[in-house]
């Protein structure tokens, strides 16, 4: 025992009075404050895996003449004070009457400490939060009976293994790993490449522009639905026209035409957005200060959730995550009982195998989960700097992408159930009851049909309570990769005033979303949906994917992965990263440059204009990555050769295991 003791402390040279030798070494070396912690079982475990330079000062805390703790008696000073050389020419020290225990030192930088979720529930519901989103419960369902239903569902599964989760695998080891935000974890990977960093923060801003006003106009329904007969409901509104068929599911007298509008969607169209009163995007005519009170509202909700960090919003989300799968399992049980229901769930499972012989339809599947999926928006990277390092963040990707899937099919189900509803009161096919896709197919043909249900106030209060939970989730991810993105970059100036920071983030949201709450916003909002950033960040996750496995190293990243969670990634992962999910990401941008949208919206075709718009709005974004590297390379000192290997050389992280050193201490 007392050999192995020995042993131990020869790993560190230890001066007399350390107080002294800390003031003498602090002029050449970092100064460092250290986290103690006693494991008397841990000698035997860490001495093989650590070690320690020569001439390493350790402190723990105490100077040599305090006493380290009430057990140590008045000659513990003098103890700490007298070394003797052992046999194998180390420093030794005499055993107090005390014995010795075992004392890990984890060196950590005198910078503020970064803060951590309080617990594991918490990230994980934040990232499953973030990953589902009003795109499940409205894109998925439309995406699917567009591609041939059940046919559908074999590309998305496809492209979810190879090419969605491991994406989201590794952004989830990246930001564990490095413990940084989207801009500064450059630095740590590929430095010329830290402008894909500044592009993801500006993407997340224009999707903040737009994406919030959806929950605002669900707000508005929700506001709406404390009434006992629903405002969408009948057509002797103000709003309505005489084209409005008003029809109850006892009515079966009523005729359903082409030109036939129902009251949801004329309350939705006229007294909603009012985009009756824009002819188009060259005209979006002013503010509808409705919306933009019911936006007000949801940013206040959003600032109070995020100002204090993910101590806060890692609470909300206990709510936020949770109750839109209750409302979803009462909305799928309502939706199994109406008639017709089988109808739509028919049309869904039902395969059509020759859809599968489209392009179209793989590109869809792609496109569906990676947005679902999310990666690429610095979300994921910024959730899992706040992990501890060790975190098994494999069996995490595992869950909350799984998660994700099941909840796109069961929100398939709750869709397709009230869509056989509605074909079979309309006698039309379950396809082509839904005019529009997208917030549409919420907005109009569900809210229809809640109206037909009985307790249509109660169906309503919860699905669109539902509508607003979802969507707020995913904006406090997007604003929390930003927020941490930039108090990463300037670590001296912003952490200290997060809360005014975090405030005037949100008022730029606000502003840059005025143009969305006009008459013709929702103009504005399908054009930012379909340019302003889906292109830009695939083409970013693309270049993230690049830097990570041909210039950082898929071995290097390995084998960062093998440190935090103690095994290495298997073959399967290391492919998907160097081969498949590029090729993957590149199937997306040529088919997207080959076949552009054509974006129609309640009757309005986009001029060719709006296209060029469209592609100047996502440019302007990815611009930022070329700018930086061509920065970089003027900014940098030596020669062209030098500047260059040093553009893609990455800076050791700090943030590692070797940071624990082992000794005994009385």
């Amino acid at each position: 025992m007392e050999t192995k003791d020995m042993m131990l402390m020869s790993m560190l040279a230890v001066d007399k009075g350390e107080s002294e030798g800390d003031r003498e070494e602090a002029e050449g070396t970092q100064q460092e404050n250290g986290r103690l912690v006693l494991a008397d079982d841990l000698a035997e475990r860490e001495a093989k895996g650590l070690t320690s330079g020569s001439g390493q000062q350790v402190s723990n805390g105490f100077t040599s003449s305090t006493p380290q703790s009430p057990r140590e008696g008045p000659g513990t000073a003098a103890c700490s004070g007298e070394m003797a050389p052992d046999p194998g020419g180390g420093t030794g020290s005499s055993v107090p009457p005390g014995g010795l225990r075992t004392l890990v030192v984890q060196h950590t930088s005198l910078e503020r400490p970064r803060e951590t979720w309080s617990k594991k529930m918490d990230f994980l519901l934040s990232v499953i939060g973030y990953s589902v989103d009003l795109g499940n419960v409205w894109r998925f369902p439309y995406i699917c009976y567009q591609n041939g239903g059940g046919a559908f569902l074999l590309p998305y599964m496809l492209m979810a293994v190879f090419g969605g989760i491991p994406l989201f695998y590794m952004e989830l080891a990246l930001g564990q790993f490095h413990r940084s935000g989207c801009i500064s974890i450059w630095k740590h990977v590929c430095p010329i490449f830290k402008g894909i960093g500044f592009a993801i923060c500006v993407i997340s801003l224009y999707i903040a522009f737009y994406y919030n006003t959806i929950i605002a106009w669900a707000l508005y329904y929700l506001v709406s639905s404390f009434r006992p007969t629903l405002p969408w409901t009948t057509c002797n509104n103000t709003w309505n026209t005489v084209n409005c068929h008003q029809y109850l599911s006892t009515d079966y007298n009523v005729s359903w035409s082409n030109s036939s509008t129902s009251p949801a969607e004329e309350f939705y169209t006229r007294k909603v957005l009012q985009v009756h009163l824009s002819p188009g995007l060259h005209q979006l005519g002013p503010v509808n200060w409705q919306l933009a009170l019911c936006l007000f509202f949801i940013f206040i909700i959003v600032y109070f959730s995020i100002w204090k960090g993910v101590k806060t919003s890692g609470k909300v989300v206990w709510v936020t995550a949770t109750f839109p799968y209750l409302v979803l399992l009462v909305l799928l049980v309502r939706g199994a009982t109406l008639p017709g229901a089988w109808r739509g769930v028919v049309f869904f499972l039902e395969p059509d195998w020759q859809k599968l012989l489209s392009t179209t339809v793989w590109i869809d599947a792609a496109a569906q989960i990676f947005f679902s999926l999310g990666p690429g928006f610095g979300v994921l990277l910024a959730f899992a700097s706040y992990n501890p390092f060790h975190n098994n963040c494999y069996k995490d990707a595992l869950i909350t992408s799984t998660v994700n899937c099941l909840t796109s099919f069961l929100s398939g189900f709750v869709i397709f159930t009230v869509l056989g509803y509605m074909a079979e009161m309309r006698h039309q096919d379950v396809g082509d009851v839904a005019k529009d896709a997208g917030p549409s197919l919420l907005f109009i043909i569900y809210a229809e049909a809640i109206a037909n249900m009985p307790a249509a106030t109660f169906f309503s209060i919860i699905f669109f309570l539902m509508i607003i939970m979802l969507g707020l989730d995913s904006t406090f991810a997007g604003l929390e990769g930003v927020i941490t993105a930039l108090l990463d970059e300037f670590p001296l100036v912003l952490p200290k005033r997060r809360e005014w920071f975090v405030l005037g983030l949100v008022c730029v949201c606000f502003l840059g979303a005025l143009s969305t709450l006009t008459y013709g916003g929702a103009f504005v909002v399908k054009l930012f949906e379909e340019y302003a950033t889906g292109p830009a960040v695939i083409t970013v996750v693309l270049l993230e994917v690049i830097a990570v496995s041909w210039f950082y190293g898929t071995n290097r990243f390995c084998n960062d992965v093998q440190l935090m969670l103690g095994f290495y990634p298997g073959v399967f992962w290391r492919i998907c990263w160097v081969a498949i999910c590029p090729c993957f990401l590149l199937f997306i941008i040529i088919s997207f440059l080959a076949y552009p949208p054509e974006i129609r919206l309640f009757n309005y075709d986009f001029p060719p204009w709006t296209t060029v718009l469209g592609y100047c709005i996502g440019v302007s974004s990815f611009i930022c990555v070329p700018v930086y590297m061509v920065y970089y390379l003027l900014s940098a000192k030596g020669t062209f050769n030098q500047r260059l290997l040093k553009s893609i050389t990455p800076v050791p992280s700090d943030n590692q295991y070797t940071d624990y050193i082992v000794t005994n201490a009385v």
